[in-house]
């Protein structure tokens, strides 16, 4: 009613804009009377509908005597009386001014209830009256005051958290009444107002316990409103309806009668085909099948021929390419999915509906059969042949007459060939997978991808020039008998006489990684002794606590001092660091990036301060593009006594300084799919306390932190260097320079706790579409969405996430409102109602 009444006051026509007041609004006045003068003092208000309390009364009537009954004003509650000047007892009542043509009747079943601090449903009966004569109740008796029932809206449940809501109106222009279940609309027998199935809460006791009314008087423990409507307003309403609405209706229904012809004709239009298909199926039902040793017959799917027998409209041509083998004939395997039927009704199919191929008695293929066969064949010879393999590898093989078969793959040959024997051909030419096929995939992997593939059978030995590996640690010479055996089952397998050498361009590459191996180890020796304390990290220098005895400092990049590290404690596995790059470090006018006081403070993960005794090795052993350096200047005396005046070569370029903070900024703020997270509360506390977040580390996680850990705390460079089961390590140049961009490896993964959900985001999505998200992840609404980010709340549904401050890797709260269920009313009728929600989340809400 509000919103119709603020939407309409801006309406021009005076009949429109006070439309609510005029069918709605009545008046009443308190009054109030000084017990000691007489004094009578009146506050006139308006109302939409009268509040009226149900509890202790079973009759309408008593509920509005109850509302307009004298209240006495004693004790502490007395009246100040403008008369006497003083506080007075006195009386106060409510007196009906107006009446509305349309009266609602709010009946206060939901009330407080002090003893659970809930509110509560009363489910006690109310007889009212289909006629209602307030005469007796205004102060005016010469006013028209006789009401007809209108409308009855009814709660059903128990709870005043649940329910459903039903509404019972009626017509005002024939009189019948009508039942608004939601989207089913019912209309009622007779003209009489039927509640029905609405009271009947408990089936078993409503019989027995409802109690006869009057004509024309109902009962009901469900109403929560009436609506009654002055019985002297005009049966009928004459309106002229404008031309343009009655145009508008005749185009209406002229499209709805065109689409009933149309729904009409096509309804004709599937008879016919379905009569035709009927006698269609009828005639080549009994020809279908071929008879017994009859050869004239075709294969045909059996999927299609389900869609033609079931299907009224045609069906699409025949397809086969799905039965094919790779010789383009009937798979043996494909033989369940088709059925043999007769050469007539074939010929009647493929003339009819086309399509193909044509699966005739000769399309069965003679090959795949054979190879069936032959895998049938092995499959029940494995299990001997895998005794018979295992005895001659017991035995030691001398002389040239053998060959070489990796260790790896004796220990799982008898798996792999059950699952290339359980591969189809057409899979194993295509992919080239356990078969070690000759045909080659289009997109062939590279190198690097080939090694983390899974091996085929002997491609264990294979080095990456196609020859014969030189670690001889993982193959082994078999005889000839046993080789011949494993070949049944690996016909493709690479093969390796015993009398072939190993890989020359391998040889050469180990003699190579060997060489740089020990120029990596005493390279990183020789820059240890020199810088101890850097690579230990000890007695580092801090601008907040320069020494007095050193005027200068010099800065290098975190990120080269962290790769320098990783290369002196594992020389042979991390490539060497050849330059320092501090070039990264200042802007494209050669100025300074950083300021002295983020050094200290938000920049000091990407730069690292050096003593001058540890810049002039730097110099010696590495290359340096650009020297940065932080001078200390005494101020004289009379100037600041104890103030040191700091100064940078380069100097800062506050132009760019100032870019590269608004660029971060911008970051920030213009992303695309990053992730936040979203995390759910439960009464302001954590779903889970954020003490022990390695419980919700994955696998992998928790094992890059044990292996940075464990790299942290080697000291010696040698330390467990020799493995004689780590792979083959890529050789790498000596002067390859492993610097890329800015930046310290270091652990930055989101540790997630329970409860909490990672979530896609973009920086110009809205608020709205986020809580849909959250609504798909949570099973949360939009409207029970309580959101804030860093104690902030988020309220504007249509703002963006950028705008909001919602960042890549920040944490969302979600609180939930979550209504509060009645348990003890649920189980008292053991009835379980799913709570409705009403308006809100529309804009009768306000939001």
């Amino acid at each position: 009613m509000s919103l119709l009444e603020d939407t309409l006051s801006s309406q021009k026509n005076p009949e429109v804009r006070d439309i609510v007041q005029k069918q709605f609004c009545g008046e009443y006045a308190y009054v109030t009377v000084c017990n000691q003068c007489g004094r009578e003092s009146k506050l006139i208000s308006k109302f939409y509908e009268l509040e009226l309390n149900i509890q202790g009364h079973k009759q309408l009537s008593d509920c509005v005597t109850e509302f307009l009954k004298e209240e006495k004003l004693e004790g502490d509650n007395r009246y100040f009386c403008e008369t006497c000047q003083s506080k007075q007892n006195a009386t106060r009542r409510i007196r009906l001014l107006s009446l509305p043509c349309t009266l609602n009747l709010q009946l206060m079943r939901f009330v407080f209830d002090r003893q659970t601090g809930h509110k509560k449903k009363l489910n006690a009966y109310i007889e009212f009256s289909e006629l209602l004569d307030m005469e007796p109740f205004m102060e005016d008796t010469a006013s028209v005051s006789a009401y007809e029932l209108s409308a009855v809206l009814i709660h059903r449940g128990v709870s005043a958290y649940s329910g459903h809501y039903i509404a019972h109106v009626k017509d005002p222009q024939t009189g019948e009444w009508y039942r608004f279940n939601d989207e089913e609309i019912e209309k009622m027998e007779g003209k009489k107002l039927q509640l029905g199935a609405e009271e009947d809460l408990e089936p078993s006791k409503s019989q027995a316990r409802k109690a006869k009314c009057g004509k024309g008087v109902y009962r009901s423990r469900n109403a929560y409103m009436l609506v009654y409507r002055l019985q002297t307003r005009e049966k009928s309403l004459a309106v002229d309806i404008p031309a343009f609405l009655q145009e508008l209706v005749e185009q209406d229904n002229g499209r709805f009668e065109e689409w009933c012809r149309e729904m009409a004709e096509m309804r004709q239009q599937s008879v016919a085909r379905g009569k035709s298909k009927h006698e269609e199926v009828k005639e080549l039902y009994q020809r279908l099948p071929a008879k017994a040793g009859c050869p004239p017959y075709d294969f045909l799917s059996l999927e299609w021929l389900q869609r033609w027998l079931s299907e009224a409209t045609p069906p699409k041509p025949i397809d086969h390419s799905a039965c094919l083998c790779p010789h383009g004939k009937l798979h043996p395997d494909k033989i369940p999915t088709v059925k043999r039927v007769s050469e007539y009704v074939a010929d009647y199919f493929y003339k009819r509906y086309g399509g193909g191929p044509r699966l005739t008695v000769k399309a069965l293929c003679r090959d795949c059969v054979v190879e069936r066969c032959r895998v049938l064949r092995l499959k029940s010879q494995l299990n001997e042949d895998y005794k018979t393999v295992s005895n001659l590898l017991k035995v030691t093989v001398k002389g040239p007459d053998g060959f070489w078969v990796g260790k790896s793959s004796l220990r799982s040959w008898r798996q792999l060939a059950l699952e290339q024997l359980d591969t189809p051909d057409d899979d194993a030419d295509q992919s080239n997978g356990k078969m070690n096929g000759d045909a080659k995939s289009k997109d062939e992997p590279s190198a690097e991808k080939r090694e983390e593939e899974e091996l085929k059978f002997n491609e264990d030995i294979v080095c990456p020039h196609g020859n014969l590996c030189i670690s001889e640690n993982e193959r082994r010479i078999v005889s000839r008998e046993a080789w011949e055996k494993l070949q049944c089952y690996f016909r493709n397998a690479p093969e390796f006489p015993s009398s072939r050498d190993s890989c020359s361009q391998c040889k050469i590459l180990e003699r190579e990684g060997e060489e740089n191996e020990a120029l990596h180890k005493m390279m990183a020796g020789e820059q240890k002794g020199s810088l101890p304390n850097l690579f230990q990290d000890k007695s580092r220098p801090c601008l907040s606590s320069w020494p007095e005895e050193v005027d200068e400092l010099y800065v290098v990049s975190r990120f080269f001092v962290e790769e320098w590290r990783k290369f002196v404690r594992r020389p042979t596995r991390c490539s060497p660091v050849s330059s320092v790059g501090n070039r990264d470090l200042l802007c494209p006018h050669g100025g300074l990036m950083f300021t002295l006081a983020s050094m200290t403070k938000e920049d000091s993960k990407l730069i690292a301060l050096i003593w001058p005794s540890e810049w002039e090795k730097i110099q010696k052993l590495f290359v340096v593009d650009h020297a940065i350096r932080v001078v200390r200047r005494q101020l004289p005396a009379e100037a600041a006594p104890e103030c040191p005046l700091y100064l940078t070569e380069p100097e800062l370029c506050s132009d760019c300084r100032e870019g590269l903070l608004c660029q971060q900024q911008r970051d920030l703020r213009e992303y695309a799919q990053a992730t936040i997270y979203v995390r759910k509360v439960v009464d302001n506390k954590k779903v889970m306390k954020e003490a022990a977040p390695e419980l919700n580390m994955s696998s992998s996680e928790a094992e890059e932190e044990r292996e940075e850990a464990r790299l942290e705390g080697e000291q010696d460079p040698d330390f467990n260097q020799a493995d004689s089961n780590a792979k083959r390590q890529k050789v790498s140049h000596p002067n390859y320079i492993v610097y890329q961009k800015q930046g310290i490896r270091r652990s930055t993964r989101h540790r997630k706790v329970r409860g909490e959900k990672a979530l896609l985001v973009s920086a110009n999505q809205t608020l709205k579409d986020l809580k849909i998200q959250i609504m798909h992840a949570f099973s949360v609404a939009p409207f029970d969405q309580n959101l804030s980010i860093d104690g902030a709340t988020l309220t504007d549904d249509s703002a963006t996430l950028g705008s909001l401050g919602v960042t890549p890797e920040s944490v969302v709260l979600l609180k939930a409102d979550e209504p509060i269920v009645d348990y003890a009313a649920i189980d008292d009728v053991m009835q379980v109602c799913m709570p409705e929600e009403g308006f809100k989340g529309t804009g009768l809400l306000g939001h």
